[in-house]
């Protein structure tokens, strides 16, 4: 970004100066609100993850025409995530799907010539390798580590969970309210019974960096992260991780575990937005032009790069087969009701990840959680129920 913004300033003229920002995603959207609040001495453009889009919407200009020549090289599930009552709040720029990392070197060593392709398989091959490193003496070994924390993180696992049973995405496209089915409730109490079996207790509080460190010291088989992808091409995903506790060469990617209707993995990641308040208004939009179409570029060359790499090899055997730390993977996409919800996503994601919560704990049952949820979803949003909706 810092040789971005140097190249922009030489080329315009137009200085830019970088703010630093938290790092959980709660804490970039309070920051956002206050800065955004300041009217004038707020920031001109701004980084705005993919659900707070509709949240921020108020404050934030509308840029479907100013960025319009962009829009054929995006992909176009992108660019829905980012509108809200009627405008273009933000404009694509990074992306992130969820992906499952797994050892490469385990796999072979237990017999498994390829990764799990549902979660049934990912439930043997976990139990199986835990025992097994057990049973050498590894007594803190997990088969399967994630995120679950009452934050945004469980969301988007548990979003995937439901997605693979056939459970929906919690409110539909169509703007009702499906979380309430036996297909979201089996998902939960499936992910329940992972508790104390194939992931440790302490998986309950559990965020991006505690699982991703659980993984890098060597102390489980398989692990839900965050993957970048490019955002002219969102279903070719491109994995690079430079972390030197594990080695790379023995770590390897694939697309998250599926149900009934397959696998699929949260769509993530951030847009570039501009203040409605900004003095800079002009030159905030010329910024962002500059840098989509930066990625845009950096993008298309790396895709190449990476499918030359890939050769003519599938899914998983690209990724078992590459001795660099970069995948290719083709994956289905979920995408939390944001766009749906509007400036009330922030009330609707708590409500669901303390119900998903709840039932992880033991403090509730997943039936009673799913329906106590759905009444304060229709208390908080005033849409009606329905069921989940195929291929949504």
């Amino acid at each position: 970004m810092e040789s971005l913004l140097q190249q922009f300033t030489r080329e315009t003229g137009i200085r830019v100066r970088d703010l630093p920002v938290p790092e959980t995603t709660l804490d970039q959207l309070d920051l956002s609100r206050r800065l955004l609040r300041q009217a004038a001495a707020g920031p001109d453009a701004l980084a705005v993850d993919v659900i707070w889009a509709g949240v921020l919407q108020p404050d934030l200009v509308d840029l479907q025409r100013e960025v319009a020549d962009e829009f054929p090289l995006l992909g176009p599930q992108l660019l829905r995530s980012y509108q809200a009552d009627g405008k273009l709040a933000a404009v694509p720029y990074t992306v992130q799907v969820g992906v499952l990392q797994y050892r490469r070197d385990l796999l072979r060593e237990y017999g498994y010539q390829r990764p799990p392709r549902t979660w049934d398989e990912l439930e043997k091959m976990a139990a199986r390798i835990q025992a097994g490193e057990r049973a050498k003496g590894h007594k803190d070994f997990w088969g399967y580590v994630w995120q679950g924390a009452a934050a945004e993180a469980l969301t988007c696992n548990a979003i995937e969970w439901q997605a693979a049973a056939g459970g929906g995405r919690i409110i539909e496209s169509n703007r009702t309210i499906s979380v309430n089915n036996p297909a979201a409730i089996r998902s939960w109490e499936r992910a329940k019974h992972w508790i104390g079996w194939i992931s440790p207790p302490s998986v309950l509080a559990y965020q991006e960096l505690d699982s991703l460190n659980v993984f890098d010291k060597g102390g489980a088989a398989f692990g839900r992260i965050w993957g970048g992808a490019s955002i002219t091409h969102i279903a070719l995903f491109r994995q690079m991780h430079w972390r030197n506790s594990l080695a790379q060469s023995i770590t390897g990617y694939t697309t998250i575990p599926g149900g009934l209707t397959g696998g699929a993995g949260t769509l993530g990641g951030s847009g570039l937005a501009v203040s409605e308040h900004s003095s800079h208004r002009k030159e905030a939009i010329e910024l962002v032009r500059f840098l989509i179409r930066a990625q845009i570029h950096s993008n298309q060359v790396d895709e190449r790069a990476v499918v030359d790499r890939a050769g003519s090899h599938g899914a998983d055997s690209a990724s078992e087969a590459g001795r660099t730390s970069e995948a290719v993977i083709r994956t289905k996409l979920v995408v939390r009701p944001s766009t749906e919800t509007g400036t009330q996503y922030e009330h609707v994601a708590r409500a669901y990840f303390d119900a998903v919560h709840s039932v992880l704990t033991g403090e509730k049952s997943a039936s009673i959680a799913a329906a106590a949820l759905e009444k304060e979803l229709v208390r908080i949003t005033g849409l009606p129920v329905g069921p989940p909706l195929k291929g949504d």
